[in-house]
């Protein structure tokens, strides 16, 4: 081997293992490695390898899963196969949360995809809470049938920002002022979760149209998550101080890239539906994190 080659390989060896000391959790191991059973275990079905996951939802109950680790800072990735056909009434969400259960001082991170009638687009729902306040939502439609085949939905979150990628495609991003404030979740950890229920109360065309029980059950499908992010340990883990050691949290991670502009203008331009920005009659007064600029 010659000086090139030993240098090369010194290089592969010192890069392994900065990558091996790093403090941020690398995961994309099994369902059991990741997740626990939130409740109703009898809903969840696996395929024969264990690699797929399945939830589905009767008129008894749903079904949701939780990750086992709590994070701080990171990009959370995961591929869905929603419900086919007439889905109406039914919600699948894939979302992070600091808590459990839907308490009153919870940060989360919300993808909700509504269920709809046959022949009808799904739309997702994103949302944000910081210390149990939400109403920040925006609706979009999808590009795709997101029941033909598996999609990628990610979340990349840092102090700057939080970006809701659906197929590394950005359709929202949610900006931090780099200030004390009472909208952007960054000092809690959040566990990432996912869930199948009825919310035929609201969830399609604001409750008009209900769930079609004689087509239960309603299944969603889940595979390859992968987690690239701060863990959490009690009462503080080292890695959250030194977070820009890793690409989610470096200067190219604050804001999009140009080619994400590109597309995010495109969703902007065609995809959306509804945006809390700007619905003046249920905020006379502009929240305050809607002045700041996507694009910055």
């Amino acid at each position: 081997m010659d000086a090139r080659g030993s240098s090369l390989v010194l290089a592969i060896i010192f890069l392994a293992a900065i990558v091996a000391s790093s403090e941020a959790a690398v995961s994309k191991g099994s369902f059991e490695d990741n997740f626990s059973i939130m409740w109703s275990e009898d809903h969840f079905t696996t395929s024969k390898d264990g690699q797929i996951w399945y939830l589905s939802l009767d008129k008894d109950t749903g079904c949701g899963f939780q990750t086992k680790q709590r994070y701080r800072f990171g990009w959370f990735s995961m591929k869905l196969k929603l419900v086919a056909g007439d889905s109406a009434g039914v919600v699948t969400a894939y979302y992070m949360c600091s808590e459990n259960g839907a308490g009153p001082e919870r940060d989360e991170l919300d993808f909700e995809f509504l269920g709809n009638r046959t022949g009808e687009p799904y739309l997702i729902q994103t949302n944000v809470y910081k210390n149990g306040t939400g109403g920040r939502e925006m609706r979009h439609m999808l590009w795709f049938d997101p029941t033909e085949d598996y999609h990628t939905y990610s979340i990349l979150w840092n102090n700057h920002q939080i970006v809701f990628f659906v197929d590394r495609v950005p359709v929202r991003v949610f900006k931090n002022n780099g200030e004390a404030n009472n909208f952007f979740p960054n000092e809690k950890p959040m566990y990432l979760f996912s869930s199948i229920w009825n919310a035929d109360d609201w969830a399609t065309r604001g409750g008009l149209e209900k769930t079609n029980w004689k087509l239960a059950p309603f299944v969603s499908s889940y595979k390859d998550f992968s987690v690239d992010g701060c863990q959490w340990e009690d009462p503080y883990p080292a890695c959250v101080s030194t977070t820009t050691k890793n690409w989610w949290d470096q200067y190219d991670a604050w804001h999009l890239s140009d080619d994400q502009k590109m597309d995010y203008a495109w969703v902007q331009r065609n995809l959306v539906i509804y945006d809390y920005c700007k619905d003046s009659e249920r905020y006379p007064t502009t929240p305050e994190e809607c002045s700041l600029s996507p694009w910055d």
